[in-house]
């Protein structure tokens, strides 16, 4: 059975950083694309970063400057560093994988069960 499972997720002031990891079984992430969704309560989830098999990555503007993505095939897993967090990147972060290219949309074929981030201010 495919899975992927997110680690990494806590509470840090604002300003500080985290590293979320999105581990694989069964499914050979090198193959995928690879993307970070959050989504905050109330809110409908919205795209972080993606990472296409080839390693280039993409950014949410929000984002941008501030979060890394990355993935290291040999260990199946992909990360995402942020750094210089703020108080609204507060909500569950899911990692996802799909065939193909990556997508800024929800259309991935996998996703992992998600990681509560909490920045506080």
């Amino acid at each position: 059975q495919v899975q992927l499972v997110e680690s990494g997720g806590g509470l840090v002031q604002a300003g500080g950083s985290l590293r979320l990891s999105c581990a694989a079984s069964e499914l050979p992430l090198s193959s995928y694309a690879m993307g970070w969704f959050r989504q905050a309560p109330g809110k409908e989830r919205e795209f972080v970063a993606a990472i296409g098999r080839s390693g280039v990555p993409y950014y949410a503007d929000s984002v941008k400057g501030r979060f890394t993505i990355s993935r290291d095939n040999a260990k199946n897993t992909v990360y995402l560093q942020m750094n210089s967090l703020k108080p609204e990147d507060t909500a569950v972060y899911y990692c996802a994988a799909r065939v193909g290219v990556i997508r800024t949309t929800s259309d991935y074929d996998y996703w992992g069960q998600g990681t509560q981030v909490t920045v506080s201010s």
